[in-house]
């Protein structure tokens, strides 16, 4: 068989009609002729072959654009390997680094000692960020990075204890059955609207800390974080941000 249509082409390799269309359009494989009924794309060995080039060097996760350069005789096929390799190489770091901060979070979560929060990001790129731009808004987002730029070393290591010793405090209290609005819980909630305050934007406003609380029950990273207070903590502690909100803001 010296002639292949697309569909005897698709069955035989497995890459879809689409795929060869597209391959087709970008310039780097082109059928060996549209003739036939309906202008049908039809391939030859040659293409084949060409084929066999292209799905080897994606494999090898090169890009198409990379793949089209080599076989056009423009980059040497090694070199691109070596810079593919050194591409490799620097995501491999960097997934080390965030496989070492998904860990120590794991350890604070534990009990541990807290991590600072310059470590926080490590390993984290941009995507990420940009994830919390969409959730908080660019301001936010932008003046807490650059708080955190601005501190020194042991400002950021005191953030992580404070928060902990707020939450601590309070857990004492809603253990001696405090209510929500008792005042001595309200002191403990107004430092953590100041720590919460520092890195916001402006301070933020009733409806503001209000949503942070929701949050705090509604996201399972902050509630599985707050409930090794003891279960319904978290909820006490968005009664209590609720009650400030109500009075204070």
């Amino acid at each position: 068989m010296d002639t292949w249509t697309t569909a005897e082409l698709v069955r035989l390799t497995g890459v879809t009609a689409r795929t060869l269309r597209h391959y087709d359009a970008i310039g780097l494989l082109a059928p060996a002729d549209t003739g036939g009924p309906g202008g049908q794309r039809r391939y030859r060995r040659p293409q084949l072959l060409r084929l066999q080039q292209i799905l080897l060097l994606k494999r090898l996760g090169l890009r198409l654009d990379v793949i089209a350069d080599i076989l056009a005789g423009g980059l040497d096929e090694l070199a691109a390997l070596r810079r593919h390799a050194a591409d490799l190489a620097r995501e491999q770091d960097r997934i080390a680094r965030l496989a070492a901060t998904v860990d120590a979070t794991i350890r604070q979560l534990e009990g541990a000692r807290a991590m600072a929060p310059e470590t926080w990001f490590d390993g984290l790129d941009d995507p990420h960020r940009d994830d919390a731009r969409r959730r908080w808004g660019r301001a936010v987002v932008e003046r807490a990075y650059q708080a955190m730029q601005d501190m020194t070393p042991e400002q950021r290591r005191a953030v992580p204890a404070e928060f902990d010793r707020i939450a601590t405090a309070l857990a004492a209290l809603r253990a001696e059955g405090r209510d929500p609005g008792d005042p001595a819980v309200q002191t403990l909630v107004a430092d953590h609207y100041a720590l919460v305050a520092r890195h916001w934007d402006s301070e933020p406003g009733a409806a503001a800390y209000r949503g942070l609380g929701a949050l705090y029950t509604d996201d399972p990273r902050f509630r599985d974080q707050y409930e090794q207070r003891g279960a319904g903590f978290t909820a006490y502690l968005r009664a209590a941000m609720d009650a400030y909100a109500d009075t204070r803001i």
